[in-house]
């Protein structure tokens, strides 16, 4: 059976039109990397765009906020074009700006989803924390008790949501809902589309983490109508550690009056005005409040270029075929060892990785690291494997599925603590 997997990986791989990136990116010799769901690998435009940022910082020094290659002043919204393209959003609607958790912020509190006098927040249960965070100190400030304000929504299983659930909690007392576009722990899609139009219906707004997909599946922010998005640029994108973020705002609550306002988020003509009058620019750049980070936003230069150049489509054909040969191979050479796919088996409900369920998953994956496979552990008990298509091949995914295979057969994890380390 394992020969199989592996003429077939190769028939894939001698089809794939995107192989041609792989040497783009920077590899790790004798290293099959599977974690590009939490931090994309650097490629070799991402590294030539920052030297080129240094460059001008060099050689134009202040003069480079209007000088050189990429005049700093702008830089942000001459990235927003490519990102438009990946997110199905207008220039005007995108922002490349802040953190996640920031944009976040800064969406919720611009929007004022509770001036309607309702005081509801439906999220879910599987949520990633940091938002859980913000949203819980939005309420606070509202004089409003998580507890009782913000809507959990539960999963059955603990590692996916059912859209009837999600859609129950759609009472006419929520003003808001937050929602993932992939549940980070087991890589569930949800329908966004869908969603964002029930949301509406009840006359709630629609505000979704995207950190999951961006750079990994089309979306249509715009033409589905949803209120707000935001993401990091990290993951699928490879904007490397600590990369700016980006949000959309659809151009119905355009212009906005930005809750965290600061001079970035200036009209550009009058930024250097220096009134004390702030006059906010009348897209999406409102939302910009200090300084931008250039150097955090140089990598994406490059890595967009990529990206762009791919084209999402493309990407994420090759992005299911990964994941549907991924499937299949748990399948024929895992059955036996006591693994849980937490990952939707359907293509249009499944992101981008792939998550395993497993008693030992913390020791399993110290095993896989010492065998030269790079994965991810979420506690208490989830693997993450996430094959990317610009830069891993089906006989990646092949080598991946026979290392742990021989893991479990020899019981190699057993040598390791079932416990994750300081950063998993």
């Amino acid at each position: 059976m394992t020969d199989m997997l592996l003429e077939k990986a190769k028939k894939l791989d001698e089809k794939d039109s995107l192989q041609k990136y792989k040497n783009q990116f920077y590899l790790v010799k004798e290293r099959l990397y599977f974690d590009g769901n939490s931090l994309g690998l650097l490629s070799k435009r991402a590294e030539a765009a920052v030297l080129e940022i240094l460059n001008m910082w060099k050689h134009h020094q202040i003069e480079g906020w209007t000088e050189g290659k990429y005049p700093w002043f702008t830089l942000a919204e001459q990235l927003t074009e490519a990102i438009a393209v990946i997110v199905g959003g207008k220039k005007t609607e995108i922002m490349i700006t802040g953190s996640t958790t920031l944009n976040l912020h800064q969406l919720v509190r611009s929007l004022q989803p509770f001036n309607s006098g309702r005081t509801k927040v439906v999220m879910n249960e599987l949520e990633f924390p940091s938002d859980i965070y913000a949203i819980s100190e939005i309420l606070k400030e509202q004089g409003l008790d998580p507890e009782q304000h913000l809507v959990k929504v539960k999963s059955k299983d603990g590692h996916l949501l059912a859209e009837a659930d999600i859609l129950d909690a759609l009472q006419d007392d929520v003003a808001l809902l937050v929602m993932p576009s992939v549940l980070y722990r087991s890589g569930q899609l949800l329908d966004l589309n869908t969603l964002t139009k029930e949301a509406h219906k009840h006359g709630i707004l629609a505000v979704f983490d995207c950190s999951h997909s961006v750079g990994c599946l089309p979306h249509h922010f715009h033409d589905w109508g949803v209120d707000a998005a935001f993401w990091c640029t990290y993951k699928y994108l490879n904007g490397g550690p600590g990369a700016v973020g980006g949000l959309f705002i659809h151009e119905k609550h355009l212009p906005v009056t930005p809750a965290l306002a600061g001079w970035f988020g200036s009209d550009k003509s009058k930024q250097f005005d220096m009134a004390h009058q702030f006059t906010p620019a009348s897209d999406a750049g409102a939302l910009q409040s200090g300084t931008p980070h250039i150097l955090s936003i140089a990598p994406l230069i490059g890595a967009l270029s990529i990206s762009s150049e791919a084209g999402i489509d493309q990407i994420r054909r090759k992005s299911l075929a990964l994941t549907e040969f991924l499937l299949e191979g748990i399948k024929l050479e895992l059955s036996h060892f006591n693994f849980k796919v937490a990952t939707p088996e359907r293509a249009e409900e499944r992101g981008g990785h792939i998550s395993l369920s497993h008693p030992e998953a913390a020791r399993i994956c110290k095993a896989l690291k010492a065998e030269g496979v790079i994965p991810d552990f979420r506690a208490p008990s989830v693997i993450r494997l996430a094959p990317v298509a610009l830069y891993n091949s089906f006989e990646d995914v092949y080598h991946c599925i026979n290392i742990l295979k021989r893991i479990m057969f020899e019981e190699r994890y057993k040598k390791y603590s079932n416990e994750r380390g300081v950063v998993a």
